[in-house]
């Protein structure tokens, strides 16, 4: 047998129409992981296709689900379960449908993709916070200020243009070490996002920095002598450092990390960022994508309409 002849999965007998969704779920799960997928978003997806089978029957045949069985399953989900459903978890648990039943399309246990068709009904989600060009611009003066102040302190400033520039998350902020950055090019500097578990390398990136970034780390590091991480702190004492700074900004948000991560993604995506390379560049594997994706459009979509409201200052 040739290699391109192995089944899929050689310790699972191949699936049919008529397997049960306890079978198919197996199986999925290690789909999953083989997709190297976060272990949370594994048991999240794994949770709520259980759920699907428990509300149809865990013996349901995979191959006799069909768009009203999904239709009817999300209306459950929101009106007669009797358990709130979020936002959030209720487009996950669409994100979930959709990618379970399209790896039963893909893998030819089914014909056709019952989730293709699915009414995702209308739900209130929240788009995040993000700067605008003008706070930006306030929040850079302040850490400016900070940098050149009589007691100089380039923290501020280094960590608020590395998130700017990066789209960082915060656990990757925190594991950044000095090695990690390679200036060895001055006029081409870039950031190595590093993972030291092996079911997250597939997050690990090169991502470019600005050469300027490179001075405000020099005086940075002169100021607080690293050696270990980059940022010799908690978490919590860099969100105070970016409360302070948006206090004197006067800013009326809150300034986080996730903020920043999503005002760098919808600044790229202005900026024209082919999508597959934003979405590599924030780590994002293709399933969480598609969630995140929209916001972005979405975000970037309001951001235009204000900044064509409001005169620069």
């Amino acid at each position: 047998m040739t290699a391109q002849q192995l089944p899929l999965f050689p310790t699972e007998p191949p699936l049919a129409p008529d397997a049960p969704l306890s079978a198919a779920l197996r199986l999925y799960q290690q789909h999953l992981r083989q997709e190297q997928l976060t272990e949370n978003t594994v048991k999240s997806f794994v949770s709520d296709i259980r759920l699907l089978a428990r509300y149809l029957g865990i013996g349901q045949p995979v191959g006799a689900v069909n768009t009203r069985d999904l239709n009817n399953f999300l209306a459950w989900l929101q009106h007669g379960r009797g358990v709130p459903c979020s936002p959030k978890s209720y487009a996950r648990r669409v994100t979930a449908l959709k990618s379970f039943f399209k790896w039963l399309t893909e893998t030819k246990v089914l014909e056709a993709d019952p989730s293709t068709a699915v009414i995702q009904f209308s739900v209130s989600s929240p788009l995040p916070d993000i700067l605008t060009d003008a706070e930006v611009r306030r929040v850079l003066a302040v850490t400016q200020r900070r940098r050149k102040a009589e007691r100089p302190d380039a923290r501020p400033e280094l960590l608020i243009t590395l998130l700017l520039q990066t789209g960082l998350k915060k656990s990757e902020c925190m594991a950044i070490v000095p090695n990690h950055i390679d200036a060895s090019d001055p006029h081409n500097p870039f950031l190595y996002v590093r993972y030291s578990s092996p079911r997250q390398r597939h997050k690990e990136r090169r991502l470019p920095l600005d050469p300027q970034w490179l001075e405000v780390l020099a005086e940075y590091q002169a100021q607080y002598h690293p050696r270990q991480r980059l940022f010799e702190c908690t978490a919590r004492n860099l969100e105070y450092v970016l409360t302070d700074v948006a206090t004197e900004a006067g800013l009326a948000k809150h300034l986080s990390f996730e903020m920043l991560r999503w005002t760098a993604a919808v600044r790229d995506y202005l900026a024209r960022m082919p999508p597959d390379k934003l979405r590599q560049k924030l780590g994002l594997s293709k399933i969480s994508w598609r969630e995140n994706g929209e916001k972005i459009a979405k975000l970037a979509a309001s951001l235009e309409q204000i900044e064509t409201r409001s005169p620069r200052n």
